[in-house]
């Protein structure tokens, strides 16, 4: 009922939005913060392992055209904030089971935040974004609209986990359970990243670079219908290779990309485990 609703809503703009309608975004909002509804969600019979929800995309672009620019500052000379009436930040309380440690990070109302997360200074989080329990979002991530994050992932400082809205047909970015993205990575354009992955420090995914698994030697490309989807337990590295014509050939030079390694064994679950003394 609620997703016929919020389509029809989409597709047929009124002349003006009445008070009904805020009711209906209101109820969708609502869904999107318990976690009943969703931006993509996954799907054993998808070649990704994933499904976009294109209804969930239209009902957040519906809370921009309902909303209006109003004044949410605390404190307006100080530190002005300006933004859509639908979309203050997320209220919490001590029952949520989120830890928000002081430092100037927001989290947009309209997301899913599980028990157990910790966001440390700063960091946000964007609307339609789903970040499960257990994971750690460090200072200076984003975790882009509507990207979903699995359960006990961590986030490094700097790191950003990169939103779609439009088309709303596209993929978000999905990072899968007991994933460790480095310092500075970048996942963007609907990558998929497997449970247990790790990205090393610097690592940039995104549809136009490919991936050399040095182990199985093969090659992970983005195509036309599919995004780029890096193998489950996958250790990933920031590297290079070689131009081999033309001027960046003579000139000596590289181009980056990213390499996986090897694959997760008993010494790399050593090395990150300290991550779970933080939570």
């Amino acid at each position: 009922m609620l997703r016929a609703e919020i389509e029809r809503l989409y597709q047929e703009k009124p002349a003006q939005y009445t008070e009904e309608h805020r009711q209906l975004f209101a109820a969708f909002k609502e869904a999107l913060n318990e976690g009943r509804a969703r931006a993509a969600e996954p799907d054993a019979a998808s070649p990704t392992g994933w499904r976009v929800n294109a209804w969930v995309k239209k009902g957040i672009l519906l809370g921009f055209r309902i909303g209006g620019i109003v004044d949410m500052s605390i404190d307006s000379a100080r530190q002005p904030f300006f933004d859509k009436s639908t979309y203050p930040v997320k209220r919490f309380a001590a029952s949520s089971g989120v830890r928000i440690v002081p430092g100037g990070s927001s989290i947009r109302d309209g997301c899913y935040i599980g028990k157990g997360v910790t966001c440390m200074p700063p960091m946000y989080i964007n609307v339609g974004a789903w970040v499960d329990d257990g994971t750690m979002v460090d200072s200076h991530a984003l975790v882009g609209s509507c990207a979903q994050v699995g359960k006990n992932c961590h986030i490094s400082a700097a790191s950003q986990i990169g939103g779609v809205l439009e088309p709303v047909g596209a993929m978000p970015v999905i990072v899968e359970d007991e994933v460790l993205v480095g310092g500075n990575c970048g996942i963007y354009e609907g990558t998929v990243v497997k449970r247990r992955a790790v990205l090393g420090t610097g690592t940039i995914l995104n549809r136009s670079t490919p991936v050399y698994d040095l182990v199985r030697q093969t090659v992970h490309r983005a195509t036309e219908e599919q995004p780029l989807v890096i193998p489950e337990e996958a250790v990933i590295i920031a590297g290079a290779r070689a131009v081999t014509s033309g001027p960046g050939k003579e000139w000596g030079i590289s181009v980056y990309t990213p390499v996986i390694v090897k694959y997760r064994d008993a010494r790399t679950d050593t090395r990150i485990q300290l991550e779970d003394l933080l939570r």
